[in-house]
């Protein structure tokens, strides 16, 4: 996290891809990945339950269907790593890929008005699933708003890259 923490330590510093995560064939979903993961490392509120105090260091890993975060504390050591099962999310994932093609698509050719009326849709069923990501997570992380919503994006990547 960059500049002044003023103290604070629940939150992740480093943020890398595991293996098990290519580049996506998509250079505008690729785009959203590489941009999720900046704003992630730039600003978090990550709280890991019952965890030893961070900032931590994390790896991104997609398994089975399920994004792992892998988490180590600031001593380096392995702390429980948190498991988002993408299921939960599959509904709501099918409805945002489509605004999403419809928003790539109105911003090339569509109307200001348009492509407006497109983005809030977007961003309304973007506020949906970060709100479900919260909920899913709440008895494992403690996380805020921003940061919920850019792990819902990395999830939404994740999920577009099969």
């Amino acid at each position: 996290m960059k500049g002044d923490d003023c103290g604070r330590t629940q939150f992740i510093a480093e943020i890398a891809l595991g293996s098990s995560i290519g580049r996506h064939p998509s250079p505008d979903v690729e785009h959203e990945r590489k941009v999720a993961i900046y704003d992630l490392s730039e600003s978090n509120s990550f709280s890991p339950i019952g965890a030893p105090p961070g900032p931590y260091s994390a790896i991104l890993n997609a398994v089975d269907n399920r994004l792992i975060i892998n988490l180590k504390d600031p001593e380096g050591v392995c702390i429980d790593p948190v498991n988002i099962p993408m299921s939960p999310f599959r509904s709501l994932m099918k409805d945002y890929a489509q605004i999403c093609n419809a928003y790539m698509e109105a911003i090339r050719a569509a109307k200001p008005s348009r492509i407006e009326a497109i983005d809030m849709g977007r961003r309304g069923l973007h506020n949906e699933g970060s709100e479900l990501l919260r909920d899913a997570l709440k008895h494992k992380v403690e996380l805020d708003e921003d940061t919920a919503r850019r792990i819902f994006t990395l999830l939404y990547v994740f999920q577009m890259r099969g």
